[in-house]
């Protein structure tokens, strides 16, 4: 097998076990990947500023081949316009919602139940941080049925098999009044994309999507 080029991943906190694990599964020893904070995740008008440092540093350190682990998350096509003049590419979609789902799954689910709230493993994680206690909803519940009276369902994009994480789900759709719906989406775009990354250093990738 010929020695891969090293490589840098940029991403965001909120996929750094994804990426680890996708990483370990293919025995990636030339990616390196770095995590900018997930709270930015909250700040996206702060993504590209940070994501440019990032690359700059990067660049600084010898790095060649960069690419970027986010989607658009909210920059609102600012993400795009800064790393096109760079040549430095990210992961597709607006969100980790829709490379997780795929694309056209993600349009039909959408398209189905505009009104959905969506979760990941890691929103499932840290649901009581991010979400409770971010809307207050930890001192007053209450508000769950204002916040969300426009939404109709919880759809939780599961990655991993993992019955504690289910239980969580179970949990945060109850905080919101909202029924859970459970689908198996494994690490979807963002696997595939990284493996195209890899593709490009010119070594053997495995390929797959399923939750683990």
């Amino acid at each position: 097998m010929a020695t891969a080029s090293p490589v840098l991943v940029i991403a965001c906190g909120a996929l750094a076990r994804e990426i680890t694990a996708i990483k370990r599964m293919n025995g990636w020893d030339h990616l390196t990947v770095t995590c900018l904070a997930p709270e930015l995740h909250n700040r996206p008008e702060l993504i590209t500023g940070a994501v440019l440092k990032a690359i700059d540093e990067a660049r600084a350190d010898g790095y060649e081949r960069i690419f970027v682990g986010y989607a658009d998350c909210g920059t609102g096509g600012e993400l795009d316009r800064a790393l096109q003049p760079l040549g430095v590419q990210r992961l597709p979609g607006a969100h980790c919602y829709e490379f997780y789902a795929t694309s056209v799954a993600f349009e039909s689910m959408h398209d189905e139940a505009p009104g959905t709230f969506y979760l990941t493993d890691f929103l499932v994680r840290h649901f009581d941080r991010l979400v409770l206690e971010s809307l207050g909803l930890d001192r007053y519940p209450q508000l769950a049925s204002e916040y969300f009276r426009h939404y109709t369902r919880v759809v939780y994009l599961r990655q991993t098999l993992d019955a504690g994480l289910d239980e969580r789900a179970v949990h945060a759709a109850a905080a919101l009044g909202l029924p859970l719906e459970v689908i198996d989406t494994g690490y979807g775009d963002l696997q595939s994309t990284l493996s195209v990354w890899s593709k490009r250093t010119g070594i053997d990738v495995v390929v797959d999507t399923a939750p683990h």
